[in-house]
């Protein structure tokens, strides 16, 4: 007599709308009511874990980039006190995750397995670490004798004048990169937004005693926690989501097939996917409940937030574009004639919605935060529907009192106490902004 099959029977769930999808990822990425939380360790570790990184980023022309991420959370706190939990208390840890990332400590054995296979890989030059094994002890040891040390701590040759990035770093600066990717050093602190390095044990004491996820089950891990933090997602977003470690095609295809033939993730068939061709969406098995009551909601998300252009809820623009409507480009690396709306725009968002987006700079020397132009998408102005997930239209006088709260915010954060505006798009719009404003 044949045993019965202990395989759970698959999930067969109605068609969500792009909205419950649109509702949940506003969700798991702590935007339901954004500003709206207090700063705390717990609360700090959870959004972390529950996104899967916080990236970093050396622009300074608003604040740097995890300020900012973390503002548009937990509204106005003291940039000093998040400092201190990363690289005192270390609640978090840098590492690499979609780009240079704080990650959450708990979530640190997942990651221990990557250090390990990195050691033996590199970025991508397999032979480079054994041709200059010596150099490695010679950095570490340095590290061992003296304590925390960064790059600008050890002498060598300029950089090459022939190009930048990754190639062209002197040797010593490879060195310390690889120790650290490979977690035989951690950052300990950072210094003028450079990193220092110490010995990976003398930062996380625990960190050689901590057991490595077997690979297969961090790649399992690794796809849930993209798929969590996104809420429902299609392949391609979940290959932009957590971009490192690269995996394979094939080896992403398999661990995808895994936790479907589990029961862990489903397919969840889509009303309306929007623009573009029809793609498969997939979803935690456990989250069903929670996309079902996202797609009841009447608004998706109470209040505005000014987004930091490395939000991870930006981290796959094609996405924002899909349920949003939002076409978002960083133009910091775009030629400043080709650019269309500024060096540095953070988008706004407001009630749920993408609603257009603001050249902001901090000059800190005169205490002015200038919003060099306010752009509001088409459809806002018109006061039509919103192109893709819909919960009604935007009421604009509520959208200028919502901006203007926001940008006062960041005023009060950055340490300034003056708003300027130079530019409006629509031009109408210029005096209604300035004067609330004051």
């Amino acid at each position: 007599m044949t045993a019965p099959s202990t395989r759970p029977k698959p999930l067969v769930p109605r068609a969500v709308s792009i909205e419950a999808i649109a509702a949940l990822f506003l969700e798991r990425q702590y935007l339901v009511r954004p500003r709206g939380r207090r700063l705390s360790s717990k609360r700090l570790v959870d959004f972390v874990s529950s996104v899967g990184g916080l990236q970093l980023d050396s622009i300074n022309v608003v604040t740097r980039a995890h300020y900012l991420t973390v503002l548009s959370r937990f509204g106005c706190y003291d940039p000093s006190s998040l400092d201190r939990l990363v690289y005192r208390r270390r609640v978090l840890f840098e590492y690499w995750a979609h780009a240079a990332c704080l990650i959450a400590r708990p979530d640190l054995a997942a990651w221990r397995r990557i250090m390990l296979e990195y050691g033996h890989q590199g970025r991508g030059w397999p032979a480079w670490p054994k041709r200059i094994d010596h150099l490695l002890a010679d950095v570490e040891k340095a590290i061992r004798g003296r304590g925390p040390m960064g790059s600008a701590d050890f002498d060598g040759p300029p950089r090459s004048l022939a190009g930048a990035g990754w190639w062209n770093w002197k040797p010593t600066t490879r060195a310390l990169d690889h120790l650290w990717m490979s977690g035989r050093t951690m950052v300990h602190s950072r210094q003028h937004f450079h990193k220092r390095f110490d010995l990976a044990e003398r930062v996380f004491p625990e960190v050689n005693g901590t057991e490595a996820m077997p690979l297969d089950e961090f790649r399992r891990w690794h796809l849930r926690r993209s798929l969590s933090a996104l809420g429902a997602a299609t392949e391609t977003d979940l290959r932009m989501y957590l971009t490192f470690p690269r995996a394979t095609h094939l080896d992403r295809k398999d661990t995808l097939r895994q936790l479907l033939a589990s029961g862990e993730v489903i397919e969840v068939p889509v009303e309306h996917s929007g623009p573009g061709r029809p793609q498969r969406w997939f979803l935690l098995a456990a989250d069903l409940p929670a996309i079902q009551r996202a797609g009841r909601k009447r608004r998706a998300s109470v209040g505005t937030a000014l987004l930091s252009p490395f939000d991870s809820f930006l981290w796959h623009r094609d996405r924002t574009r899909r349920l949003f409507g939002f076409d978002y480009a960083i133009e910091v690396y775009t030629p400043g004639h080709r650019r269309k709306h500024g060096y540095y725009s953070l988008p706004i968002l407001h009630e749920g919605q993408l609603v257009g987006r603001v050249d902001t700079k901090t000059h800190r020397d005169t205490g002015l935060l200038e919003l060099r132009h306010v752009h509001l998408e088409p459809w806002v102005i018109k006061s039509g529907e919103p192109p893709v997930a819909r919960w009604g239209p935007i009421v604009l006088g509520h959208l200028i009192e919502g901006l203007v709260d926001a940008a006062n915010d960041l005023a009060r954060f950055v340490g300034v106490d003056r708003v300027v505006v130079q530019r409006v798009t629509p031009s109408r719009l210029k005096s209604m902004i300035k004067e609330r404003f004051g």
